[in-house]
């Protein structure tokens, strides 16, 4: 009896077990199918282009001006592998790779998705810029512009894989960009002179690595230091689903499965920014923050992070890309450093608004700042409870652990119920993305403010839903060139 209970155990388990084979293979299946029957792939999607840098080609290009050498015959190379291949009968005027198209960014004065530098005759300090991915330099143009009237020398960077097509960012990794880093970073100390004081300013992505440089920099005293960070969205931490994607773009190597290798394919109508995303953008993304969480476990355990460059972070409470709390939990709490401050902009707390709203997202973050005593100052622009549509500033400072709240100037716009991920860096005149450009012989993204019948527009109506542009953006700009502006300590 006792054999026959045994046996019939196993052949159940056996059972099930072919059973949950069976189900994950045809969940596999299921997913693979779907992935595969997304809209095809364009050449941008496909396309290798080897004169990109990378860690291999270190020997070669040690010098940001050989960078900048080894990027014109990439942008060449662009225009001959994809732009002079890319024709239609009719221009396709939302096509960034169709020469003469509004969305070519070839088509403005200026092409923002390269290296640029803008040099005063005197600079008082300069400033590296590190754009977010599947971003471009564009995206901290605004920032780049007033820096310079300020008389700071201004580099912005493109790092590799980004400016060209979205296919680079299946082929680049996060050693690249911090290697490219690492050059920028070199020439423009070498610009500046050790008196004068030198600074990195990063969105999401290129505030990682600003903050992976800056720990390595204490790691290895040959890399020149910066005196100060600012972190605008930064992506201290990412969802740990990320780590899995590495296997769905090892799968994209066989034959008839290439689309795997991408986590959304769409229409490329914007000139500065990739709207296909690799699944390798987000596995890199992951293993940076892996790295900067094992640099920052080796220096605590070893010489500390006392000498880390004062840091100033800005963020929206509410972020579908990144992480807010691992600002908190994964950097700031583990610096050793004083100086540093962050800065939080709330939702728009309207009942008009908040009655739509999923949950509330600040009493989990206000507990999170509550826990300890804080080791940094923290402000939090919040809604006015006498009148929702202003707004007040919440100051909590580390060094006697006060509070204090004043009244702005600043005032939500009606319709906007938060800020996103995306919008920090850009000013509500920005000529893309801006509500109110400045200059009109352009595309206006961010006057796309439509409404009708769903699945008629080539825009996904939840890029459209999406905001752009940070209706607070002056205040913004002034506090970071203030806090650029304090005299390092040395």
């Amino acid at each position: 009896m006792k054999q026959q209970i045994v046996c019939f155990l196993k052949a159940t388990i056996l059972k099930m077990l072919y059973i949950l084979m069976g189900t994950l293979i045809g969940a596999i299946t299921l997913y693979i199918y779907l992935m595969n029957n997304r809209p095809e792939l364009s050449l941008w999607h496909t396309v290798n282009l080897d004169e990109e840098y990378t860690v291999e080609k270190q020997a070669e290009v040690t010098s940001f001006e050989a960078y900048i050498k080894l990027e014109n015959r990439l942008f060449k190379q662009l225009q001959t592998e994809v732009y002079s291949k890319v024709s239609t009968q009719k221009i396709n005027q939302l096509n960034r790779f169709e020469s003469g198209s509004l969305s070519d960014p070839s088509h403005y004065p200026k092409n923002w998705n390269r290296s640029f530098i803008l040099k005063p005759d005197q600079p008082r300090g300069a400033v590296l810029l590190l754009h977010g991915l599947s971003d471009s330099p564009y995206s901290l143009r605004a920032l780049a512009k007033e820096l310079y009237q300020q008389n700071y020398y201004v580099l912005g960077l493109r790092m590799p894989g980004h400016g060209t097509a979205p296919s680079g960012i299946v082929h680049s990794s996060w050693q690249d960009m911090a290697s490219a880093v690492k050059l920028a970073m070199s020439h423009v100390s070498k610009q500046i002179g050790l008196k004068k004081p030198m600074y990195m300013i990063g969105y999401s992505m290129g505030a990682a690595q600003a903050v992976n440089y800056s720990l390595a920099a204490l790691q290895d005293k040959t890399l020149p230091q910066a005196d100060a960070m600012v972190l605008i969205s930064p992506a201290i931490g990412v969802s740990g689903v990320a780590a899995l994607a590495v296997w769905q773009s090892r799968l994209a190597i066989i034959p008839g499965l290439s689309k795997l290798a991408w986590n959304s394919i769409g229409p490329e109508y914007d000139p500065y920014k990739y709207n296909s995303f690799a699944v390798n953008a987000g596995d890199q993304m992951y293993r940076l923050t892996q790295e900067i969480n094992k640099k920052l476990s080796t220096l605590n355990t070893s010489s500390g992070t006392h000498k880390f460059p004062k840091t100033l972070a800005i963020m929206s409470l509410v972020d579908a890309t990144v992480s807010t709390q691992a600002v908190v939990t994964q950097l700031f709490d583990k610096l050793g450093n004083s100086g540093n401050e962050l800065t939080i902009f709330d939702i728009n707390r309207n009942k008009n608004l908040t009655l739509f709203m999923k949950n509330d997202p600040i009493e989990d973050y206000l507990t999170l700042l509550k826990r300890n005593k804080l080791k940094y100052d923290v402000t939090l622009l919040t809604s006015d409870p006498t009148d929702t549509d202003s707004i007040v500033e919440h100051r909590w400072l580390q060094k006697d652990g006060s509070h204090s709240i004043k009244q702005t100037d600043m005032m939500w716009p009606s319709h906007v119920y938060s800020l996103s991920h995306v919008a920090l860096p850009f000013s509500p005149k920005d000529s893309l993305y801006g509500p109110e450009p400045e200059d009109d012989n352009t595309l206006h993204i961010g006057q796309l403010d439509t409404k009708g019948e769903k699945g008629i527009l080539n825009i996904a109506a939840s890029d459209m839903l999406r905001l752009r542009y940070n209706p607070f953006y002056a205040s913004m700009q002034q506090q970071i060139i203030d806090f650029v502006a304090q005299p390092p300590k040395r």
